[in-house]
């Protein structure tokens, strides 16, 4: 015990990836908080915000992880959730208040229909009880001072938008992949709108996030009741994360030389055979990870044969 309550004090160098099914009335930083006291780790962050009203897949990252959370930003999300009909509020969600209500409820092939609009690339504006950014400002606490909250519409993707089920007249529950800054209160507030009623989610479950997913998670709770050494094989390395990120194998010597901030080129005939096809014209390879047997030396930007590194990791 006196071992555990001074590995706390002191705060270990933890670093890697926890899979943490996030349960239902707690703020992602919450949660991030917990796990931070679990591991007695000394830096933490995670990848995506996910609602208090909300459960499921959150991604949270230790120590050298979190230089690596921009890149899992863009990883694809997928969510199911449940729509209330005939009642708006104003959080699009169950913990707010009724601010509109509506007798029309749309039939299920209507549904189907207009499920299409709401695929592809597609417009959507933030709900005002968001994170969103106006003028410096959080658009929820404009919102909950009482403000005028207006929201400009962005682009966000839509892979997939599905109705899984209709429970009965006044519920349906549906899944949709997406891509980031995608709020899916808002695909269900414009859903509403679009078959001629108002409504809101009712639940919302984050079913993966890139290769985080529902079956390989675990809960803070479950982490709890595990001895101290045992929490540190929930951990996955660095590397596992990205595994739809572009790699690149490097030697010890442009290990070092990365590490330093210094730049590796790719000169020689058998060194380029290592370096990948080049991007289509017009278009980025984006970044890479630069590689050492299977520790993440580096986030790099391949220009030509020179790999540029932008985020090194002290692992």
């Amino acid at each position: 015990m006196n071992k555990t309550m001074n590995q706390k004090r002191l705060k270990l160098p933890v670093n890697g990836w926890l899979n943490v099914y996030k349960p239902v009335g707690m703020s992602s930083m919450q949660a991030v908080a917990k796990a931070r006291w679990l591991f007695n780790a000394a830096k933490a962050g995670h990848a995506g915000t996910l609602d208090p009203l909300a459960d499921g897949i959150l991604p949270i990252a230790f120590g050298e992880a979190t230089k690596l959370i921009p890149l899992l930003h863009e990883a694809a999300k997928a969510y199911r959730f449940t729509v209330r009909w005939g009642i708006q509020t104003n959080t699009d969600d169950s913990e707010g208040d009724s601010i509109a209500t509506s007798d029309h409820r749309p039939m299920r092939e209507q549904i189907i229909a207009a499920l299409p609009k709401f695929t592809g690339d597609i417009d959507q504006i933030p709900p005002s009880f968001s994170a969103v950014k106006i003028n410096g400002e959080r658009a929820y606490a404009m919102a909950r001072a009482g403000k005028d909250v207006v929201i400009t519409a962005r682009p966000v993707q839509i892979d997939s938008f599905t109705l899984v089920d209709t429970p009965d007249s006044d519920t349906a529950v549906f899944e949709v992949r997406c891509g980031t800054g995608t709020y899916v209160r808002s695909l269900a507030r414009d859903l509403a709108l679009e078959l001629g009623t108002v409504g809101h989610c009712l639940t919302i479950t984050r079913i993966y996030v890139g290769v985080f997913g529902q079956n390989s998670s675990i809960s803070l709770e479950s982490l709890e009741e595990m001895p101290y050494e045992s929490r540190q094989a929930t951990l996955w390395p660095l590397a596992k994360a990205l595994d739809d990120i572009l790699a690149i194998a490097i030697t010890d010597t442009e290990a070092q030389r990365l590490q330093r901030g210094q730049d590796v080129r790719f000169l020689s005939k058998i060194d380029s055979a290592r370096l990948p096809d080049p991007a289509p014209p017009g278009q980025s390879l984006g970044q890479i990870l630069a590689m050492y047997e299977d520790r993440v030396v580096a986030v790099c930007r391949l220009d030509g044969v020179t790999l540029h590194p932008e985020r090194v990791l002290n692992t």
